[in-house]
């Protein structure tokens, strides 16, 4: 029973990554290294990525647009999750969302594709964007993001890097 009332004090963490493109830089296992769960919103690049993640923390997973081969066979394009009391619903492109996620239930809706950061909040629900963190593009940062759940509340912050 102690174990659980300090997790509650402390809260849960979830690492938000999206766009490696097989790509994962190293700044990403010293920002996600105490969370206790990550989620990587499509565009992976390769397993590699989501082993060396696995070694960090459990890792859930969608497929991306550019994700094919291997990555197409064992990852869905969608997941809907429950963690920390909250429930999340994860696809790498928002605009062929196919759910309302108010009628849902949904807490917060994750995306990636277009590799910018992004918050927002529509109808009680938070849509984030955690950006890219694979190879640079022109005029895009390099950014990824970190959840904290808390005393019934979701906070987000996105890191650049």
């Amino acid at each position: 029973m102690a174990e659980h009332d300090t997790d509650f004090r402390r809260g849960r963490t979830i690492g938000v990554i999206s766009d490696t493109h097989g790509l994962l830089r190293t700044e990403v296992h010293g920002i996600f290294e105490s969370v206790d769960m990550i989620v990587h919103a499509g565009d992976i690049g390769s397993k590699d990525i989501l082993n060396d993640l696995e070694k960090i923390a459990p890792v859930t997973a969608v497929i991306g647009n550019m994700d094919s081969g291997i990555m197409a066979v064992f990852l869905n394009e969608t997941e809907t999750f429950e963690f920390g009391g909250f429930k999340f619903h994860m696809r790498h492109d928002l605009s062929q969302l196919a759910i309302d996620p108010s009628l849902s239930g949904i807490d917060m809706v994750i995306t990636g594709h277009t590799h910018l950061p992004e918050l927002t909040s529509r109808n009680g629900v938070m849509y984030l964007n955690p950006g890219s963190a694979g190879p640079e593009r022109r005029n895009k940062p390099i950014s990824l993001a970190k959840l904290t759940l808390q005393n019934g509340k979701i906070s987000a912050r996105h890191f650049y890097l």
